[in-house]
């Protein structure tokens, strides 16, 4: 920084600009500052400079530092509006940024490097004091670093690549902001409820200023507890009181002590903390009417339904126990995207909710056809925009058997956008699952962020029954910091934007809408109501009332309750039961009938888009909530009287008009009697998701293991549309003569697929792309033998199935689990990006393409070559493949030139599994015994 400071050439030129102001100005100090360091900024490039250092190391005791963000925003869009933006760099120099999101707001707004100087500092310190192991250049290039892979993620989670793309790009919302502050200063930024300005930001700054210099010597600072609770610190929604009372409420405290722990929650000093803590109900003056006129809490319940929280992330009482309670009462538990114990599809324990994200964890046929209502997750409310990611050692046996993984291997979710490119790409993962489970709900999980109203008009457009909008408050402790505090909005703002978008586009008629994040008592829940939601959601207050304490160790594996771990020893722990789930959520439907009551409403569905119920005039009485305008959130827009604000009409889903009507007629024989059956039939491109019916089919009459293979053997000739024999279950063989279109074998669940050119084609196969993109997603068994080549992300997320290809494009075997790809032709970039295991054989590797950061390569072994040349055997009979057929023939002349030319790509953390359990069985061992497991388990961490 020293040097850009110092520099003066023909080329660069710098300039520091002080960013700070006297304590004695006050107030109004900040406003004349801002104005000062944009004409500063203004003279300094008239005098040539191109690189400003906006500086805050002028502070002192008389000189306040203002925030940095507002420093550079300020500066940034002055320059653009005066035109000269692009002749300098801005440098950020502040005692500030410390963490991933304050770094990546600073870059969005216009900031080309940033310099933390007090946080390496402070690292410098740490290091003297002795309470750092480590020399300080290295501690603080360990905290560069950090920073570093969290911006990554960041700007990825946008789909954006280079950091340049991000500087300035401004992909922020802001909430409660001024509109004044954020026309001037941050231009553009969406800021849709008001909110604090310069005024209140200079109060903040005065008042933190005055508690680094307090003017008592050995004064401490407090403890601000932004990620866990402190005493006297950050006002925490679940703190040792609030917890400490729903678990005494619920474990035999009676409604009473439920009634004072929703008092604590609803206190004023309480709602600041949450938008709907801002609202009031407009009740009746003559008090409404009475309790016994509304719904009874036994039909309000079926109305609730616990968060999607993944078994693996949960233990498997904690997970159970919700699933049972669910279930006892009529409402819904998820399962979250880590699969379900096939074992539970029959009893209690069984969700209702199956979460997909097209094909992942867990996620085959059996599952889909055992499901009440199958859940997208196109977002979630903790990482919005993030896959979610399960450490190695919460993988143990049981939920690695469950995901279709290996134990002890880390688990990576890809973001939505691996498989999901437009809203077109939506309709068709909805029609999917719509003919794996003809009976189930289909919904679409979004999250709570500007334009979201849009994007659930388009979910309703393309054929979804339900969307749920969660909002910025969920998540365990497992979620990233950055995005347990700075990712999303309130649901609030997310679910009015949708009810008032679906409203005023004729659409709220046909889609149920559902809202979670935080809910904690019948206030929230009628709230939520009035805003627009039929259906809500719960996750953390059922974990509270299971015994969960907030300790925020879940990615760790150390929960001290049995709530979030997989440790046997601490899962003992475990002190949860169903009764205490059932219990909380009566007490919390009873709360709802007494708000409905007096608001003279009977029942929820009256409630649902009755904003006009609602208030925010002094609700709250704060200095930071009097620029706040609440209006926007509580719009009604003016429609002719009757227009629906609720879900009361079922789609036409046209399934009637599909060609697996026509194969399941021609199947009956296979399926009422298991007697083999083969035909042909031709295909076209309108033909979607060809085969999933009949493999649902199959799968309700025979179950997850299907029928023998080969007992239902059909030949297609065309051009098969999108999902060509998704979740296509053992027992079926489709043989298509033609070619596809994306998504071919998603959710692939034992069927074998065969692909190769028409008959009458005259083309070279192994130069022509024959399938799209996206192929064999989420699949967990079965075969492929494709003659020809494929597009991009070839066997993404594949966990079990085996393929045999003669080319792929970019991102092949990314995010693979599991499974055996070969490919017999060319490669495109980023090949096993992800890839965390099963195993990968390519002919004439190009390793530049490869992505090496999870994997290695080495050659092939004798039992490798054997499978290799198998499989291209079988592809041969198959396919009749000229590539497969000559390497054979090869083969038979110089096997070891052959198996040479083959590369074996498998990932190291698999790898060190296999070796640590062929180690273990070796010696004797129980290879599921906790020796055995915890050798394996360590193998994986290096």
């Amino acid at each position: 920084l020293e040097s850009l400071r110092q520099v003066e050439s023909d080329v660069f030129k710098g300039h520091t600009i002080d960013t700070t102001w006297p304590v004695e100005e006050g107030v109004d100090g900040l406003e004349k500052a801002v104005e000062r360091i944009c004409a500063e900024a203004d003279d300094a490039l008239a005098g040539g400079a191109n690189i400003l250092i906006l500086s805050d190391r002028a502070m002192g005791p008389e000189r306040v530092a203002m925030p940095s963000l507002l420093a550079v925003g300020a500066v940034h869009h002055h320059l653009v509006r005066a035109g000269t933006r692009l002749q300098a760099g801005l440098i950020v120099e502040s005692g500030e940024p410390r963490s991933v999101q304050s770094v990546a707001v600073l870059i969005g707004y216009g900031a080309a490097a940033v310099n933390p100087y007090l946080m390496l500092a402070t690292i410098s310190e740490l290091v003297r004091e002795g309470r750092l192991e480590l020399d300080a250049e290295e501690a603080k290039a360990r905290a560069v670093k950090a920073v570093g892979k969290g911006l990554l993620k960041t700007i990825s989670k946008m789909g954006i690549s280079t950091i340049s793309s991000y500087c300035g790009a401004q992909i922020f919302e802001a909430v409660g902001l001024s509109t004044e502050l954020v026309d001037k200063h941050f231009t553009g930024t969406p800021s849709r409820i008001g909110g604090i300005g310069l005024a209140e930001l200079a109060e903040g700054a005065l008042l933190r200023h005055a508690r680094a210099y307090p003017g008592v010597a050995g004064e401490l600072l407090p403890v601000v507890g932004l990620y866990a609770w402190r005493r006297d610190g950050e006002h925490h929604q679940w703190n040792p009181d609030t917890i400490a009372l729903l678990q005494h409420a619920v474990r035999g405290g009676g409604a009473k002590t439920f009634e004072e722990y929703s008092a604590t929650v609803n206190a004023e000093s309480a709602r600041r903390s949450t938008l709907r803590g801002l609202m009031r109900f407009r009740t009746r003056a003559d008090g409404g009417i009475p309790l016994d006129e509304v719904e009874p809490a036994t039909e309000i319940v079926k109305r609730f339904s616990t968060g999607a929280m993944s078994l693996g992330s949960l233990s498997r009482e904690a997970h159970e126990t919700l699933a049972v309670a669910m279930n006892r009462i009529g409402g819904r538990s998820n399962t979250g995207e880590g699969g379900e114990d096939p074992v539970r599809f029959t009893d209690e324990r069984r969700s209702k909710i199956k979460q997909v994200a097209s094909g992942r964890f867990g996620v085959n046929i059996d599952y889909l056809t055992n499901a009440d209502e199958l859940q997208i997750k196109m977002a979630q409310g903790a990482k919005p925009g993030e896959g979610g990611q399960l450490p190695g050692h919460k993988v143990d046996r049981y939920i690695a058997g469950v995901r279709f993984t290996t134990p002890g291997v880390g688990l990576i979710s890809p973001p939505p956008h691996h498989d999901i490119y437009s809203i077109e790409d939506l309709k068709q993962l909805i029609y999917d699952l719509r003919c794996a489970n003809p009976e189930a709900r289909i919904s679409v999980k979004l999250v709570s962020e500007v334009g979201v109203g849009t994007v659930a008009a388009g979910v309703a457009k393309a054929g979804a029954d339900h969307v749920l909008i969660s909002g910025h408050e969920g998540g365990t402790g497992a979620a990233p910091m950055s995005s347990i505090l700075h990712a999303g909005i309130p649901w609030e703002i997310g679910l009015a934007e949708t009810q008032q978008t679906l409203v005023m586009n004729k659409l709220r008629d046909r889609i149920v809408v559902q809202t979670d994040g935080q809910l904690k008592t019948g206030r929230d829940v009628v709230i939520a109501a009035l805003l627009g939601a039929e259906e809500f959601g719960f996750a953390t207050a059922p974990l509270v009332v299971s015994g969960c304490i907030m300790m925020r160790v879940c990615h760790l594996d150390t929960c001290p309750v049995g709530v979030a771990t997989q440790n046997p020893a601490l899962r003992k722990r475990f002190s949860g039961k169903p009764e205490f789930v059932e219990t909380f959520f009566t007490y919390i439907a009873e709360e709802v009938r007494e708000h409905l009551a007096a608001l003279g409403l009977r029942s929820v569905a009256e409630a649902v888009g009755q904003a006009e119920l609602l208030d925010t005039s002094r609700a709250v009485q704060h200095w930071k909530a009097q620029g706040l305008d609440l209006s926007p959130v509580l719009h009604v827009p003016d429609l002719p009287e009757g227009t629906p604000r609720r879900c009361v009409t079922k789609q036409d889903h046209g399934l009637e008009k599909a060609l697996d009507n026509e194969l399941i007629a021609r199947a009956d024989d296979a399926l009422q009697s298991g007697r083999p059956v083969r035909f042909e039939v031709p295909v076209r491109n309108v033909n979607r998701t060809v085969g999933t019916m009949l493999g649902a089919e199959v799968t309700r009459r025979y179950g997850g293991e299907g029928l023998p293979e080969g007992t239902i053997d059909i030949t297609l000739t065309g051009s098969a549309g999108q999902s060509f024999g998704a979740f296509l279950p053992r027992g079926i063989t489709l043989r298509l003569h033609g070619d596809a279109n994306d998504y071919l074998g998603k959710g692939l669940s034992g069927g074998r697929i065969v692909l190769r050119p028409a008959l009458q084609a005259r083309l070279v196969a192994e130069r022509n792309v024959i399938a799209g993109n996206v192929l064999l997603y989420g699949a967990t068994a079965g075969e492929v033998f494709v003659r020809g080549l494929v597009g991009e992300r070839f066997a993404v997320r594949n966990s079990g199935a085996t393929a045999v290809v003669e080319g792929v494009g970019d991102h092949g075997c990314e995010y693979m689990t599991g499974g055996t790809v070969v490919i017999l032709g060319p490669v495109g970039r980023n090949l096993a990006a992800g890839m965390s295991g099963g195993t990968s054989y390519v002919l004439d590797l190009h390793e530049a393409r490869l992505n090496r950061e999870m994997v290695e390569v080495e050659a092939l072994d004798a039992e490798d070559l054997d499978l290799v040349r198998h499989l291209v055997g079988r592809h041969v009979e198959a396919t009749g493949s000229t590539v497969g057929a000559a390497l054979l023939a090869a083969w038979e002349d110089d096997p070891g030139a052959v198996g040479g030319r083959f590369s074996k790509i498998m990932p190291r953390d698999y790898k060190a599994v296999l070796e640590a359990r062929a180690a273990a069985l070796e010696e004797g061992l129980d290879a599921d015994g906790p020796e055995a497991l915890a050798r394996i388990m360590e193998a994986s961490h290096g």
